[in-house]
């Protein structure tokens, strides 16, 4: 899978789980600037990891603050 299609799933959740639209949702958006809080973020990250079949390191869950850096980290584990 590349990285489009990788983006493309990601921001799929990421409005999902927040319930934004997608066009609101771009590679360099901060999670932050979506409203998005600590639960809202566990719980994208386990629907990331049911979607991909991956396991998220939590030390590198902690530190990513975009969807482009959510993507850098299911790129390093798939």
């Amino acid at each position: 899978m590349n990285r489009e299609e990788i983006l493309k799933k990601v921001k799929s959740l990421v409005a999902e789980t927040l319930e934004l639209d997608e066009s609101d949702i771009q590679e360099t958006t901060a999670y932050k600037d979506l409203g998005a809080d600590s639960f809202d973020l566990l719980e994208l990250v386990t629907a990331i990891e049911d979607e991909f079949g991956i396991t998220m390191d939590e030390d590198s869950v902690a530190s990513i603050e975009t969807v482009g850096q959510t993507v850098d980290e299911i790129e390093k584990v798939q």
